[in-house]
């Protein structure tokens, strides 16, 4: 079984930055897309940035131009460079991966535990 495991959220003020990380564990599998969704409280999931195998990128409106998402295919992990940070970009962060099980014969999206993100001052 796949576990996706994310690190780096904390709490920052307003203007700083944030790195989230996200590990999938070994396995014999092949990553297609991986990305980064957030839910803010009271509000519904939203996409915050993906990227595919062969590094190309897509961004939420909200985050270009301060979000950087990147991938090291070596390491299985997708990143999440968060610079000017606002209060709204407060929220639990969720890495998420398109998997192709070998052994299994199957592909399906997996989602980590999630990593709260907190912008305030």
């Amino acid at each position: 079984q796949v576990q996706l495991v994310e690190s780096g959220g904390g709490l920052v003020q307003p203007g700083g930055s944030l790195r989230l990380s996200c590990a999938a564990s070994e396995s014999i599998f092949i990553i297609y897309a991986m990305g980064w969704d957030r839910q803010a409280p009271g509000k519904q999931r939203e996409l915050v940035a993906t990227i595919t195998s062969g590094g190309i990128t897509n961004y939420a409106d909200s985050v270009k131009g301060r979000f950087t998402i990147s991938r090291d295919n070596a390491k299985n992990t997708v990143y999440l460079q968060m610079n000017s940070l606002k209060p709204e970009d407060t929220a639990v962060y969720y890495c998420n991966a398109d998997i192709f099980m070998v052994l299994a014969g199957s592909r399906r999206d997996y989602w980590g535990q999630g990593t709260q993100v907190t912008v305030s001052s």
